[in-house]
């Protein structure tokens, strides 16, 4: 059962570097029970504007060296480390879903407005899955915005990753990093600026 997060908790929300993340993840039921909680989102005109593709880990080698061999045509000039990490950048988590939005034609509803609809499932499920006991990250990375890659996904051209949760057990303590502070970020609307011109 997911156990709803207090303030304190949101408060001390972080993201699990990938690399530390292992065994376990969630299990099909706990995954999916997670994704219900995730698709809880505004979402203006009921348009449904998100759906996500979880990668098997049976795929997570082909589609490995498919990015690097990708990178490779991109930019001959990489570095093999660079390459090496596109290799494993989906083999440290035992469950990854990548969040796509699909972007409806509507005149009402902005794609921005879409977008940040399917972001907002991408951050949930973060969210139900520190719920659940578990840690996350989400990552977009270069292959995230490539169309290749969007055309191995499956991808229709209304349609555009958002980016790639990772999900499992963070193997260390994760440290916390320097925040911004709250009362610099939150000002007040002065109405002395509206002004209206004559005609």
């Amino acid at each position: 059962m997911c156990v709803p997060l207090s303030l304190s908790d949101l408060s001390e929300r972080r993201s699990a570097p990938v690399a530390q993340l292992g065994a376990p993840g969630p299990d099909r039921p706990t995954l999916l029970r997670c994704i219900k909680a995730a698709i809880r989102v505004p979402d203006h005109g009921k348009l449904v504007p998100f759906r996500l593709i979880e990668i098997p880990s049976a795929a997570r080698d082909a589609l490995g060296e498919a990015l690097a061999r990708r990178h490779k045509e991109l930019e001959p000039d990489v570095a093999p480390k660079v390459l090496d990490k596109d290799r494993t950048r989906f083999s440290f988590a035992p469950t990854v879903v990548a969040v796509v939005a699909r972007v409806v034609e509507s005149p009402k509803v902005p794609r921005l407005e879409q977008e940040l609809t399917a972001g907002c499932v991408a951050f949930q499920l973060l969210q139900a899955v520190a719920a659940e006991g578990f840690a996350g990250n989400w990552l977009t990375g270069w292959a995230a915005y490539d169309p290749e890659v969007a055309r191995w996904f499956g991808l229709e051209p209304n349609e555009l990753i958002i980016g790639f949760v990772h999900i499992g057990t963070a193997r260390v303590d994760v440290p916390e990093r320097e925040r911004p502070d709250v009362t610099s970020l939150l000002s007040e609307f002065n109405p002395d600026s509206i002004y209206f011109t004559r005609d």
